[in-house]
């Protein structure tokens, strides 16, 4: 599992650098590059001219958070994956682990991952 993940964690890095790469992060949640940048409160042109903003960096890091704590819940990746873009969870008003992360609740997301890995169903 947590190899898996490294794989995973590893294709988002930008080549020759400790950062993310917008355009990794966008396809490895099947995403348009605009819907990124929403996201992540930047402007789409960010992703592009400044892919080292620390606003786009926490958006990306804050992401790969969630990912990681959904592949200790479900360690195909593309499940994985799945869970956190469109399962509505009836404890954050049908609200999907994607959009609790636009919202800035980073921790809610991770610590519901982790209640559902330890047998809690909210």
């Amino acid at each position: 599992m947590a190899a898996i993940f490294a794989d995973v964690l590893e294709s988002t890095r930008e080549p020759g650098t400790s950062r993310f790469s917008a355009s990794g992060v966008a396809d490895i949640l099947g995403m348009q590059q605009q819907d990124l940048a929403e996201l992540a409160g930047v402007h789409r042109n960010t992703l592009r001219t400044h892919p080292e903003s620390p606003r786009l960096q926490s958006a990306l890091r804050d992401l790969m958070r969630v990912l990681s704590a959904a592949a200790a819940v479900q360690p195909d990746p593309q499940r994985a994956i799945f869970l956190v873009k469109n399962e509505p969870i009836p404890a954050f008003r049908h609200k999907t682990l994607l959009q609790l992360v636009q919202e800035g609740r980073t921790e809610d997301a991770i610590g519901y991952l982790e209640s559902i890995s330890t047998g809690f169903v909210g």
